[in-house]
């Protein structure tokens, strides 16, 4: 469902991808590690349409994702793909709820559908009690767990997770990652996970090692 073939991008006079190759099925949990540096992120922001690579082409679900002008690359990213980040930038004025609704709101989705489905998620990931607090009354797990509403609200065809657990302690970070596990299970979801955290990474049903630009090894 997603394929990346030849991704380079540099920044100025530094190589940063020399030439990345990737393939992946739907419903699988992909991790990428590697030393920092590596590449991972700027990958993850490649295949994840928040930057353009110098050459090589990405297709999801067979669209060629750099060949669609602007405003369709838009409105093809807030439909097929849902993203984490290591801070789960929330909107401090809205509630937990607010905050899962808004990718539907840009998709033009109606109020009734959009707080239907945020209830429904909020509800899957233990937070059904919560959804009218907002973030500053959240605790640093139930922060990340809104942002992860938010990222299935619009059923995207993909996760990608940039260091999702690397703002959370250690007992947060575990329940996240069995999290996304559980959503696989449940939702057959898909996910890239780009992290430095060795027990996540090892939850995989894939483990890819960058280095210097490239993939250097992948395990299953």
């Amino acid at each position: 469902m997603l394929v990346a073939k030849g991704i380079k991008k540099s920044y100025g006079k530094i190589s940063i991808l020399k030439g990345v190759d990737l393939e992946i099925s739907t419903g699988n949990i992909i991790t990428i590690v590697g030393p920092s540096g590596a590449g991972k992120s700027t990958f993850l922001h490649i295949i994840g349409t928040l930057d353009r690579p110098d050459q090589g082409t990405v297709l999801i679900n067979g669209t060629s994702i750099y060949d669609l002008p602007a405003q369709k690359l838009s409105a093809f990213r807030n439909e097929h793909i849902g993203f984490i980040f290591q801070f789960h930038h929330l909107l401090p004025e809205f509630t937990a709820i607010e905050n899962v609704c808004i990718p539907a709101f840009i998709a033009k989705k109606s109020k009734k559908q959009a707080s239907h489905k945020a209830t429904e998620l909020l509800e899957l990931l233990g937070l059904s009690q919560r959804a009218n607090h907002k973030p500053n009354e959240l605790s640093g797990g139930e922060q990340q767990r809104v942002a992860v509403a938010r990222a299935l609200i619009n059923n995207p065809s993909i996760i990608m997770a940039d260091e999702p657990s690397g703002n959370l302690d250690s007992h947060n970070a575990e329940s996240l990652h069995h999290l996304f596990v559980d959503l696989r299970k449940k939702l057959n979801q898909t996910f890239i996970i780009v992290t430095h955290n060795e027990d996540l990474a090892d939850m995989a049903d894939r483990k890819i090692l960058m280095k210097d630009g490239q993939i250097v090894s992948s395990h299953q």
